[in-house]
């Protein structure tokens, strides 16, 4: 059907397109809840929510209350979450979206919880790693009862450092006296 638009759709433009949307069709839910670019919503609250609700159909119905009960949601973020969802033209916005076939419903991977090793650290990935993905590290790092930042502050408990990490990050780590570990002394410290 893109072929018959005319000018610019070629096949493989129009394969590109129909890949691409069956390709957000599998973003998992937190991924959406965050692309849609809620005021303080970042990428570890949205995972939060989304894995304390299950659904988008849940989050529209929640009180601040109940959203404050969310890890790591206060006051602020559960008034930018109510407001962005009272605003009508976001609510028509994720209809579309909930049409075009995305993700509004968390579904249920297995990854939860297998130990608390690391309860009360949070971590800062740089760089390449042997036995892990960048996802997968930072998946591992959850799964122990860590926390993962995309920036290290004074609340860094350690940079987890693989190959190729950015000189910044090494020096921010020094600065801050943040300890730098590689992927054998984390696997230590889950147990691995």
């Amino acid at each position: 059907q893109l072929l018959a638009l005319g000018r610019g759709w070629g096949e493989k433009k129009a394969h590109g397109a129909v890949e691409g949307v069956a390709k957000s069709r599998e973003v998992p839910f937190e991924r959406v809840l965050f692309a849609l670019g809620i005021r303080h919503v970042g990428e570890t609250v949205a995972k939060k929510i989304a894995r304390a609700v299950g659904s988008m159909e849940r989050l529209q119905v929640l009180t601040k209350e109940e959203l404050t009960a969310i890890d790591e949601v206060g006051e602020v973020i559960a008034e930018s979450i109510i407001d962005f969802l009272a605003a009508e033209g976001n609510r028509a916005t994720i209809e579309r979206l909930r049409r075009a076939g995305l993700r509004f419903e968390a579904e249920d991977t297995g990854n939860g919880p297998v130990g608390d090793q690391l309860k009360d650290l949070t971590f800062v990935v740089s760089g390449v790693f042997q036995n892990f993905s960048r996802d997968g590290i930072k998946q591992a790092i959850e799964q122990h009862g860590g926390k993962v930042s995309g920036s290290i502050s004074r609340k860094t408990s350690y940079v987890l450092a693989g190959s190729d990490m950015g000189p910044a990050k090494r020096a921010k780590a020094d600065e801050l006296g943040v300890p730098v570990i590689d992927e054998e002394e984390f696997q230590r410290m889950i147990g691995a």
